[in-house]
């Protein structure tokens, strides 16, 4: 079985900085992309950033220049760098990784699937 396993999420003032990481664990071969969205009450989900395994970025205009995303591929683990918070950043975090290829000692076979973490709320207040 594979898990991503945020922390790093909390409350902070307008204009300071948190980081969020999350930890791919599990019997893991391989990790493609990773990275984060968000999602605010009474609002969609939408994507933060994300970062391919060779290391290629993309970030949602609204956290360009402010929010630095990064990866160990050593360690299956993602960071978001979030610098500059605003009180609209305030939202429930999620990792993600669009494909995690993984095999147990009694499989034959690995396993791919895509895979969510369980949230880290991010409150910014003003």
């Amino acid at each position: 079985q594979v898990q991503l396993v945020e922390s790093g999420g909390g409350l902070v003032q307008a204009g300071e900085s948190l980081r969020l990481s999350c930890a791919a664990v599990g019997s893991i071969f391989s990790v493609n992309a990773m990275g984060w969205y968000r999602q605010a009450p009474g609002k969609q989900r939408e994507l933060v950033a994300s970062i391919t395994s060779g290391g290629t970025s993309n970030y949602a205009d609204s956290v360009k220049g402010r929010f630095t995303i990064s990866r160990d591929n050593a360690k299956n683990t993602v960071y978001l760098q979030m610098n500059s918070l605003k009180p609209e950043d305030t939202a429930v975090y999620y990792c993600y990784s669009d494909q995690i290829t993984w095999m147990s000692e009694s499989d034959t076979e690995p396993h791919e699937s895509d895979y969510w973490g369980q949230g880290t709320q991010v409150t910014v207040s003003s």
